[in-house]
C-alpha cells in the first residue's frame, strides 16, 4: 500500500514510519525480522521514488546468467564463457 498511495519520496518516508510505530505498539513478534529488514534498508528502499524503477531488470538478467551457466553444466573457460555471454544478451539481435 505504501508504493501504491503515495507518489513522494516523503509521503512514502512518513507512511513508511508510521507502519514501523504501529508494528511496534502492536507488538506482532513475527513482524520484527520484517520491521527491522525496513528499517535498516530505509534509504534504499525509498530510492525507489527516484524514478520509480527497481531492480528487476538486473534480477532477470542474473536469472538469464544462471540459466546459462546451469546449461553449461559449469564454466571451464571463464573468458569464453562471459564472451559467450555478452554475444548471446548484451547485443540485440
Amino acid at each position: 500500500m505504501i508504493f501504491a498511495k503515495n507518489t513522494v519520496k516523503d509521503a512514502a518516508r512518513l507512511s513508511m514510519a508510521k507502519w514501523y510505530n504501529k508494528v511496534e505498539e502492536a507488538r506482532f513478534h513475527s513482524f520484527n525480522v520484517i520491521a527491522a529488514t525496513f528499517y535498516e534498508h530505509y534509504d534504499d528502499i525509498l530510492n525507489f521514488y527516484n524514478n520509480r524503477s527497481s531492480n528487476a531488470a538486473a534480477e532477470s538478467f542474473n536469472a538469464k546468467v544462471k540459466a546459462f551457466r546451469a546449461a553449461l553444466r559449469g564454466i571451464r573457460d571463464e573468458k569464453f564463457f562471459l564472451y559467450r555471454l555478452a554475444m548471446i544478451y548484451a547485443y540485440p539481435h
